[in-house]
């Protein structure tokens, strides 16, 4: 059936959901971040939800990052112009899809968080584009890149991400870096197969896990004390995710409506963004 309430509506469905979520796990609303996966809203939809007082939005494409994140500055900067948002937050963009080496200058240049770090050399590459930005001019007020490590906790070959027994060393390798900085760890639930729903139970093994391997890494103090973030959950799954540790889910479809595409919007991995 067709949902046909309007993003408000959608909006505070979801915020509720989380609020439930995160008490149910003994938490408050405010311990998780709600990220809106933005692939297939459109920009007025965007528009709308960041007049509503929302700042984290997430991307799939650096193109499509880059070319939103101006459009949201630019829409941002006239309603306090106006008076409007006089002192509005400013919009986190956050780069959720798998980022290809040639792209990683992009995304660095508009990210507050990159979710999908999944080999040594793509943090190398991250690297070596943010030590280049932090010596250029004003560089001196540019702090690390913020980065999640993302783990295949699921071992499917479609899926991109570190093996589990991999994390903690690519958490290590990155800790070293002067310009990155390792915030945590995402994955992803099991893709069901062909003809089959969605599990729930197997999405929540699949959370377990990774929230081990979470609190494995914190608890030996790879990453520091800012390693402090677990992403995972999407639409279909957060308020598993939440009851499993989530203290960031990424949210597309629950928000802003079905995408008439037949791809996952809230965290498809494109072979053409690798």
């Amino acid at each position: 059936m067709k949902d046909t309430r309007s993003l408000r509506e959608r909006y505070d469905d979801v915020r509720e959901r989380v609020a439930r979520a995160a008490e149910k796990s003994g938490r408050r609303a405010s311990d998780v971040m709600l990220v809106a996966v933005t692939k297939y809203a459109s920009i007025e939809d965007i528009r709308e939800l960041v007049s509503y007082g929302h700042i984290d939005l997430g991307e799939n494409r650096v193109q499509q990052l880059v070319q939103r994140a101006a459009i949201i500055e630019e829409f941002s900067n006239r309603r306090r112009e106006r008076g409007a948002a006089p002192s509005a937050p400013s919009v986190r963009w956050h780069m959720i899809g798998s980022l290809q080496r040639n792209k990683v200058r992009q995304a660095i240049e508009v990210s507050k968080l990159i979710h999908s770090v999944d080999s040594l050399r793509l943090a190398e590459e991250l690297q070596d584009f943010a030590e280049e930005r932090a010596s250029g001019p004003g560089g001196e007020s540019i702090g690390p890149v913020d980065v999640l490590v993302e783990v295949n906790i699921s071992g499917e070959r479609s899926k991109h991400g570190v093996a589990p027994a991999a994390a903690r060393h690519l958490v290590d390798m990155i800790d070293t870096m002067v310009a990155l900085r390792p915030r945590g760890i995402m994955c992803m639930a099991p893709t069901p197969k062909a003809g089959e729903e969605a599990s729930l139970d197997d999405a929540r093994r699949v959370f377990t896990r990774c929230k081990e391997i979470f609190d494995e890494i914190r608890a030996i103090g790879s990453g520091g004390e800012r390693f402090d973030i677990l992403s995972m959950g999407m639409s279909d799954d957060f308020e598993v995710a939440i009851e499993c540790g989530a203290n960031l889910v990424r949210v597309g479809s629950a928000i802003f409506g079905e995408s008439k595409s037949t791809t996952d919007e809230d965290d498809d991995e494109d072979d053409d963004e690798k």
